[in-house]
């Protein structure tokens, strides 16, 4: 008799992903700068530990908060005891008013549309359920965050069709993209509910254009279909073009009378820009009754706790505190991002232009051997583990190109950082050496990194699987 469920055996979390292979290799032998300074620094996790100082200086002046207390009086028992799936009041006006600010007030939210949830996990997927039967689909540009097809996928049945965006002009949307992905559903006899979008983009790490946007918005309009936008990382924007939320255009073209306002729909958490992953606050915004209420009840399978909300209404109610968080931690995210692109241009290596995120979508194509994703994978693992840095291949992240890599910035210190950037460069200088006339035994005389890091951690087969099925998939794209 099988003693699991099929959906407990089934091989479509996507846990064998090189993002999550990754991860693994880091793990078991992660950089510490006293302790194993020749480990793996991890630059996979996009983690904002850049600010975390002004969260702390926070605490520290307001008490009160922090230890459950409303004028010096303990409410502890009241909110241990209360959970309410609706979530506090006072919270979701301090989120709704953080997520306009963070906007720049050129759209208001309402509370009474805004569902919490367990991080931006739990809304892409409780969005899935309510909209989506299983086998339906939902068209996604690509690149695009490796997680989705755990977030999406997974437990919903629920199937994701790539937008093919190239570097050609940035990695943009077009509209023939669009069209393409759309027939492309149609052949595989899928029925398109809609288009989730990431903006800023996660691995771009670039802000969707105000024609892209409109692009999407004629695109969802004229195929009657919804518009899923991932917003998380909103906040983190540092440069120009601005950000611009679909919720502004939405306003902007559309009256409530229309029936496309009830089929855009806003993620968003707290974990990118506040730096707060292990909070678990996420939220789903909708003009759909129908919709907030559903996800209302499914909310009650991964609530946020009653304390975490306390506390986070009292912070970010603050809002001469919330006015220069903002503003420093954008500062801070500027400063480490051209830190890193700097580093990488002396290394001769260049990166996507962006303006917003915790990473930077590198490219190293003239450093393959061959035009081919398993030529990617090679390299990747010459940089886990002889380089000694995690980071996420483009294959991981449907990229339709070899040869580009997501580089995660703001979850390290600045000597860490210089640190991953010198390993680098030294890397890339020895594939330069070992190109010439008799520089192998070079390389492996003067080769500082790769001596006491394991190089075969993961079995061969995984490897395989993972070229094959990246193959397979760029053939099938092509």
């Amino acid at each position: 008799m099988k003693m699991l469920s099929t959906k407990a055996t089934c091989n479509s979390h996507g846990q064998d992903s090189s993002y999550f292979l990754g991860w693994e290799a880091y793990e078991k032998n992660p950089f510490d700068e006293a302790s194993n300074p020749k480990g793996i620094i991890q630059m996979g996790l996009a983690e904002n530990q850049l600010s975390f100082d002004l969260l702390e200086s926070w605490l520290t002046k307001n008490p009160d908060a922090a230890s459950f207390k409303r004028d010096g009086q303990s409410i502890f028992r009241e909110l241990a005891l209360f959970q309410d799936y609706h979530g506090l009041p006072a919270f979701k006006k301090a989120l709704v008013e953080f997520m306009a600010e963070i906007r720049g007030n050129k759209v208001t939210f309402e509370a009474n549309n805004i569902v919490l949830t367990a991080g931006a996990t739990s809304a892409n997927e409780t969005l899935m359920f309510c909209l989506a039967e299983a086998g339906d689909a939902f068209l996604l540009p690509t690149p695009y965050y490796p997680g989705f097809d755990r977030d999406l996928k997974w437990r919903t049945g629920v199937e994701i069709v790539p937008i093919h965006c190239t570097s050609s002009n940035g990695f943009q949307v077009t509209r023939p993209a669009l069209e393409q992905a759309y027939k492309e559903a149609e052949a595989r006899n899928l029925r398109v509910k809609g288009v989730l979008v990431t903006n800023p983009s996660n691995p771009l790490g670039t802000t969707m254009s105000r024609h892209e946007l409109d692009l999407v918005f004629d695109f969802i309009t004229s195929k009657g279909i919804h518009l899923i936008s991932d917003e998380i990382y909103s906040g983190t924007v540092f440069g120009s073009p601005g950000f611009v939320s679909a919720m502004e255009v939405l306003r902007e073209r559309s009256s409530k009378e229309e029936e496309v306002w009830k089929r855009v729909h806003i993620v968003y958490s707290l974990s990118k820009d506040l730096g707060l992953p292990g909070f678990r606050v996420g939220a789903i915004y909708s003009n759909d009754d129908m919709v907030v209420a559903a996800a209302t009840k499914m909310s009650s399978f991964g609530l946020v706790s009653s304390q975490t909300q306390y506390l986070l209404s009292a912070m970010l109610s603050d809002k001469k505190f919330t006015r220069n968080y903002i503003t420093e931690n954008q500062r801070r995210l500027k400063q480490r991002q051209k830190m890193l692109v700097s580093g990488l241009e002396k290394a001769g290596i260049n990166c996507l232009d962006s303006n917003a995120g915790l990473f930077c979508w590198v490219d190293m194509r003239h450093l393959l051997e061959s035009d081919t994703f398993e030529s990617e994978l090679e390299l990747w693992k010459k940089i886990v583990y002889e380089v000694g840095l995690n980071i996420s291949p483009g294959s991981s992240c449907h990229c339709s190109e070899p040869g580009w890599f997501r580089l995660c910035f703001a979850n390290m210190s600045e000597s860490t950082l210089k640190l991953a950037i010198r390993r680098l460069k030294s890397f890339v200088a020895e594939l330069r050496s070992a190109a010439s006339p008799n520089a192998q035994s070079q390389l492996n005389n003067d080769n500082k990194f790769c001596k006491n890091i394991k190089k075969n951690i993961f079995t061969k087969w995984v490897f395989r699987l993972s070229v094959q099925e990246a193959n397979r998939k760029l053939q099938h794209e092509r």
